[in-house]
């Protein structure tokens, strides 16, 4: 359970962080009337709730396997990380957009920036430990791969839908300070209305992003080729494994993967020993592959003849 309880911390910092700049930017956006700053506030308010959103994905998806959920609920963090990502286009993006329209067409120029660049720039610190939280949770599974490779073959919606989020207040941050300097340095209100268009923009992006990654998921997933020949090596070392088909597996959660593997074995095999043998290969597979909850084995002989297919089902709850 350590991988779900640090995710969990990243998951906390970002919803006290998010909560604490709410309050903040709202209170200078009533003060100077900035566009930027109210889009901010809408986006700091909007990650507050998908953080809670994901925590609450989160405890449901750990309920252990019942009559009704025989493998276990481990998909709920990845339908609640859909919401959360329908959540940033709508509310975050389209109230961002909107909202920089109409100021726009109805500006107003900023009298004194100094609420916005306390606030700025406090919430660029505290976004910065969120984001470095959930970095550091992203950072344990990534290895010598690029940070684009890691990010793509994340299954983990509590970790990259996190990180993804605060990468995208930092950036909007950023514009924020840009449009407000600009702005009040030109005396041109049009630059923090541009800016709040721009924050929209990019939370859109952020939520098309995160809708394709868990439209997969919860459609149903497999694991990637590097690991499927592994899967396959595995099963073809076994000296009573004669042929083996492509292994067919899906993401049930991050840490919870069904494999089906259809096997072959040796006619002259006994079914004492190909008992012996599927046992063999179940624990070479989860020795190195721990992320394979359950295992069905479907195993035949030469001949064709099949032979009962064999099921091994650890029960643990799934990890997040």
């Amino acid at each position: 359970m350590a991988g779900t309880s640090s995710s969990k911390i990243a998951i906390y910092g970002a919803i006290g962080a998010n909560v604490a700049i709410a309050i903040s930017k709202f209170v200078a956006a009533f003060f100077t009337g900035s566009s930027a700053m109210l889009s901010e506030g809408i986006h700091s308010l909007v990650d507050s709730g998908n953080g809670l959103l994901i925590l609450y994905g989160v405890k449901q998806s750990e309920k252990p396997a019942d009559a009704r959920h025989p493998f276990g609920r481990s998909k709920e963090l990845y339908f609640w990380s859909l919401i959360v990502a329908i959540l940033v286009f709508s509310v975050g993006g389209g109230m961002s957009f909107y909202e920089g329209v109409e100021h726009l067409k109805h500006p107003a120029p900023i009298t004194d920036p100094t609420w916005n660049y306390v606030v700025l720039g406090l919430s660029l610190m505290f976004e910065g430990i969120s984001c470095f939280l959930a970095f550091r949770e992203f950072n344990k599974s990534r290895g010598d791969a690029t940070f684009w490779a890691t990010l793509g073959r994340s299954k983990d919606p509590s970790v990259f839908a996190i990180l993804m989020e605060d990468m995208a207040a930092l950036v909007g941050l950023v514009i924020a300070l840009t449009g407000v300097y600009f702005g009040h340095a030109f005396n041109n209100p049009y630059f923090d209305g541009g800016a709040s268009i721009c924050i929209g923009v990019l939370l859109v992006s952020v939520a098309v992003f995160l809708i394709y990654k868990t439209k997969g998921l919860l459609v149903g997933e497999g694991v990637d080729d590097e690991t499927l020949d592994s899967l396959e090596a595995l099963a073809r070392q076994q000296k009573s494994v004669e042929q083996v088909r492509r292994p067919l597996t899906m993401y049930m959660g991050p840490q919870d993967v069904v494999l089906a593997l259809d096997v072959e074995f040796h006619d002259h095999l006994s079914a004492v020993e190909i008992e012996q043998a599927v046992d063999q290969l179940q624990d070479s597979i989860r020795a190195k592959h721990p992320e394979f909850k359950r295992i069905f084995i479907e195993s035949k002989g030469l001949t064709g003849k099949q032979r009962a297919p064999h099921v091994k089902d650890t029960p643990v709850s799934p990890q997040i």
